[in-house]
């Protein structure tokens, strides 16, 4: 029975065969990797992942979906856990012992942001990242200081990953094609971040960012005094997509 793609969960199923062989040869999975593939739909990739692994894990949504997977893939392979991947905790996949997982997904592009600040709680547990996503949010995560892209999403990953762009996917490699192009990121957890508290680089930069117009000492007006972005090395006449990661991390830990 033919599967009808949900708007509800944002599926748009990658078809084409080219793109996906890209994809997977990008990640590269090797038979003793701890892969785990968020929303693999109707299974075009995770064949393709799987070939070479003993095992592997999904994370899907769509009951429809989990029981097609039941039935087209060995069970002693293909673990599949039913379940919402914004509410999933991730750590609870078992691992060799100092094995990191392998994050992989053509993620729903609704809920992008959310899912992944959702897998940077789990960073720490993870080896890399591989994720088909929308151009423009792609373009956001890698952004340079100085960009009209450059945000709070920029800042905030940056700080836990590098990342790397690694090519753009057409709308026509998708069934239904979206409205918008597609990249692959790779982003890979970094072992010796710039120390600083999560929620307080979160705070610094969402009230940052709320008003990028202006100029950062009133965007953080009632936050920082200007004494404060001189001693961090903020120049309080500056915009804020111009301070880089480190400044801001240098403000959240004078918080």
């Amino acid at each position: 029975m033919k599967h009808i793609p949900r708007k509800r969960f944002g599926q748009n199923f990658l078809t084409d065969k080219f793109v996906l062989s890209r994809i997977v040869d990008a990640i590269d999975p090797q038979p003793g990797d701890a892969i785990v593939e968020v929303g693999p739909g109707l299974g075009a990739m995770t064949r393709l992942l799987l070939a070479p692994l003993h095992h592997m894990h999904v994370v899907e949504l769509d009951r429809d979906l989990v029981a097609r997977l039941h039935t087209s893939f060995d069970p002693a392979k293909l673990i599949v856990h039913a379940g919402d991947a914004l509410k999933f905790d991730f750590a609870e996949i078992p691992v060799a012992p100092g094995q990191k997982l392998r994050i992989v997904g053509n993620l729903p592009y609704n809920i992008s942001s959310p899912l992944l600040f959702h897998f940077a709680e789990f960073a720490q547990q993870v080896e890399d990242q591989h994720f088909m996503l929308q151009k423009e949010v792609v373009e956001r995560m890698v952004a340079a200081p100085g960009s009209k892209t450059y945000g709070r999403l920029s800042v905030m990953l940056q700080w836990r990953y590098r990342m790397e762009l690694l090519f753009i996917v057409p709308p026509t490699a998708f069934n239904p094609p979206p409205r918008v192009e597609s990249a692959v990121v790779r982003m890979i957890p970094i072992a010796q971040r710039l120390p600083c508290d999560a929620d307080k680089l979160s705070a610094v930069v969402l009230k940052a960012f709320s008003q990028r117009r202006k100029v950062i000492r009133n965007c953080l007006a009632g936050m920082f005094a200007e004494s404060d972005l001189v001693a961090a090395g903020v120049d309080p006449q500056t915009r804020p997509e111009t301070v880089p990661l480190e400044q801001y991390v240098a403000l959240a830990n004078l918080l």
